[in-house]
């Protein structure tokens, strides 16, 4: 069976394997290998895969938030070395689950049913060539504990940074995120602009603009000088 799938791990050496497991046993086409979810949504943007080996544990984005972002054509395979994981990853379109450290005889399970998947009538069969997978722009998901709460990227007022941490408010909400701004700001729709080292805002929520300062409703926020220009020059678009 001709599939096309990448490999998304942050360790080097589970990689490695995976690799080999794919290149000695199967037909698969492994069109990447990236190292963190941030480089793998970004590999998607252009690239169409059937399936994704992904990893549940890496840093910035973990593979349980990087599968809520995937359209549902995609299917998984989670890979991990916790087995805490595994009901939660059944959320999404899971084929299978596999623990570190994963052995020749596991993949071969895997591969029997990723085919098994794949050759079912009903489901969807290897994507056309050159045909890109669209990553959602329209929500994502917010990790809080050991639960995922889904927001509309149309509902966020701003965001601020406070160091490794950002705080995603909503008319409703105050989320707080252990990620950093700028790991955000890569992931938002354009709608969203950069004023401040602490701010990211969305244009559409932006009520006034008035003195170096940015007002949404009742909150207000300085644009500084690094931002300025790129800016304003995204509001002048929208001038008359």
């Amino acid at each position: 069976m001709n599939l096309s799938c990448i490999i998304v791990d942050d360790e080097p050496n589970a990689v490695a394997l995976l690799e080999m497991f794919i290149r000695e046993n199967t037909s698969w086409q492994l069109l990447a290998k990236c190292y963190d979810a941030r480089e793998a949504l970004t590999f998607l943007k252009t690239s169409a895969v059937d399936l994704i080996f992904l990893d549940i544990n890496m840093p910035h984005l973990t593979g349980i938030e990087m599968a809520a972002l995937l359209p549902p054509t995609t299917r998984i395979v989670f890979t991990t070395a916790y087995s805490e994981y595994a009901a939660e990853s059944y959320s999404f379109q899971t084929i299978d689950y596999l623990l570190k450290p994963i052995t020749l005889r596991r993949f071969f399970t895997a591969l029997q049913k990723i085919e098994d998947h794949f050759s079912r009538p009903g489901n969807p069969g290897p994507a056309p060539a050159g045909e890109p997978a669209v990553v959602s722009e329209d929500y994502f998901f917010i990790k809080s504990g050991r639960s995922l709460y889904k927001v509309l990227l149309k509902d966020i007022l701003y965001i601020e940074g406070e160091k490794e941490y950002a705080r995603v408010v909503t008319p409703d909400s105050k989320l707080l995120v252990y990620r950093r701004l700028k790991d955000i700001e890569e992931q938002l729709s354009p709608s969203f602009a950069r004023i401040h080292n602490s701010y990211i805002v969305n244009l559409a929520r932006l009520d006034a603009i008035k003195d170096n300062q940015v007002f949404i409703g009742s909150n207000q926020f300085p644009i500084s000088e690094k931002f300025r220009e790129a800016f304003m020059n995204r509001i002048k678009q929208r001038v008359f």
